[in-house]
């Protein structure tokens, strides 16, 4: 700060002129924040805790429809009822048996996002709009998804607390006595 200071009173011969500008860059970097907690979802599992960035720029109808379910506690307690190792992770179905949901599609919003470790993709049935509150995390490259899924988000942190959740049959990813999300919260509602 001493060099900023520096620099703006030779620039500018009046201590108030600085202060404004610091001040303006303090409500920048804090309005920053907000936005990143806004755009942040924490999921608690048995075997720690996930951080997921959302992608409004890439799916801002899904996002909103996912942080919407995750502030009425959707996700609480649902299983992730189809694990595939070396491929995916998915969840969202209330009835655990993949073919339940919240009861409202949402439109598909493709993108050139590339599914890679940590990605967060809808899954769907055959008809593209039929995404609803089923989502899938990427274990690694799956380029066979790209453009054809919606992708909504990555994982930033927790990629090894993903890897530890219990897989399933190898033939079609089903999961006998699945583990489950405790709880998904928006960072920006976590009071601690």
């Amino acid at each position: 700060i001493s060099k900023l200071y520096t620099l703006f009173s030779k620039a500018f011969s009046t201590p108030l002129l600085f202060l404004i500008l610091i001040i303006t860059h303090m409500t920048n970097s804090q309005a920053e924040t907000t936005s990143n907690l806004e755009n942040t979802i924490y999921m608690d599992t048995k075997h720690g805790r996930v951080v997921m960035e959302t992608r409004p720029d890439l799916a801002p109808n899904h996002v909103s429809r996912i942080k919407e379910l995750v502030r009425k506690g959707f996700y609480d307690g649902i299983v992730f009822h189809r694990v595939i190792g070396g491929f995916m992770a998915q969840t969202g179905d209330p009835t655990g048996t993949g073919r339940g949901g919240s009861g409202q599609n949402i439109n598909a919003e493709f993108s050139d996002e590339p599914h890679v470790r940590g990605t967060l993709s809808m899954a769907r049935a055959n008809d593209i709009n039929s995404a609803d509150s089923q989502f899938f995390i990427v274990f690694s490259r799956a380029a066979h998804l790209d453009g054809k899924y919606t992708v909504w988000g990555k994982v930033t942190k927790g990629m090894s607390v993903v890897g530890k959740i219990k897989r399933g049959n190898p033939q079609n990813g089903m999961v006998n006595e699945p583990d489950k999300i405790i709880r998904m919260q928006i960072a920006a509602d976590v009071k601690e």
